[in-house]
């Protein structure tokens, strides 16, 4: 039988032992299925890596984004697949991946043991106050203003677990009106014989990015190949209203004064003075004053529809 390893997330996701059971009940019809419960991010990287190394076919991945983040960290460029089953938090990779929302209808199809396909991520290599940053982002990435909103949002988690996006976008629209309506450009981005002052840097890796809930957020109406930037120079307070409803329809960002959107670029350069906070796939990632993002394809293995 192929091997599985189940990493679930008892203190993000909400979902209670009998679920577990569940889940590894319909599991093991199909693989020889083991499940450990980490007590740290670092846990969750290193025990996805050593199952890599050790050839087990897929390691799974119980809970919200974090959980996947940590695992896709420790399994990208090797053999071993990403399985998701989502639980309590946002997970917003199943969601592009067209994977069932709820924990046993995910663990049923993962049962099955369908095709893997490989997709792209996005490769982060990073300086900062703390030292050197390497890994990946699996959907998103962001400079300044949304890794803000994260750091905000964590400051009161059991409101995260239950309202979920909402959550976040509560506290971006008090982190815009509070913080960054007025701020003054302190980053530069670079990307080819492209370059922009920004106050906030949001790359999207997969489209379309739906991390606020189950509304999709498109920094271009299309799909495209390669990495979506968003460039925040400044935001008008006049159409600060109007920003959300066009981030939505993914169109005309870009005619909005101090908008940038650069479009299936291979790569990114921001460097940051001070120093800006960041985030990936919404985990919360330090401080950082030079950022280089590329597009990495075929880095992943999936089990998915699609």
């Amino acid at each position: 039988m192929p091997r599985l390893l189940l990493i679930a997330n008892p203190l993000a996701s909400g979902f209670t032992g009998a679920t577990h059971r569940e889940v590894m009940k319909i599991l093991s019809e199909t693989f020889d299925a083991d499940s450990i419960w980490p007590n740290s991010p670092a846990e969750s990287r290193e025990a996805s890596a050593k199952a890599a190394a050790d050839g087990v076919e897929v390691v799974a991945g119980m809970g919200g984004d974090g959980v996947i983040h940590h695992i896709v960290n420790g399994i990208a460029h090797s053999d071993t697949a990403l399985g998701i089953i989502p639980a309590g938090t946002t997970n917003v990779l199943g969601r592009i991946l067209g994977l069932p929302a709820k924990p046993l209808p995910a663990a049923s199809f993962l049962a099955t043991n369908p095709p893997h396909h490989r997709i792209a991520l996005g490769r982060i290599d990073a300086t900062g106050p703390g030292g050197n940053l390497s890994g990946y982002a699996m959907f998103a990435a962001g400079l300044g203003l949304d890794a803000e909103v994260v750091r905000q949002a964590e400051t009161t988690p059991h409101k995260k677990v239950w309202f979920g996006g909402l959550h976040y976008a509560r506290s971006a629209g008090w982190m815009f009106l509070s913080k960054f309506r007025k701020r003054a450009p302190t980053m530069r981005a670079i990307s080819g014989d492209k370059k922009a002052d920004a106050v906030a840097v949001i790359t999207q890796i997969h489209w379309p990015y739906t991390y606020f809930g189950r509304t999709p957020l498109r920094i271009t109406p299309h799909p495209v190949t390669g990495l979506s930037s968003l460039i925040v120079e400044k935001v008008p307070p006049a159409r600060a209203i109007g920003l959300a409803g066009t981030a939505i329809a993914g169109r005309g960002l870009e005619r909005i004064p101090g908008m940038h959107v650069w479009a299936g670029i291979d790569e990114l350069e921001v460097t940051a003075d001070p120093p800006a906070w960041f985030q990936a796939d919404g985990e919360l990632l330090g401080e950082v004053g030079e950022l280089h993002i590329s597009f990495a394809p075929d880095a992943l293995a999936v089990v998915a529809p699609r």
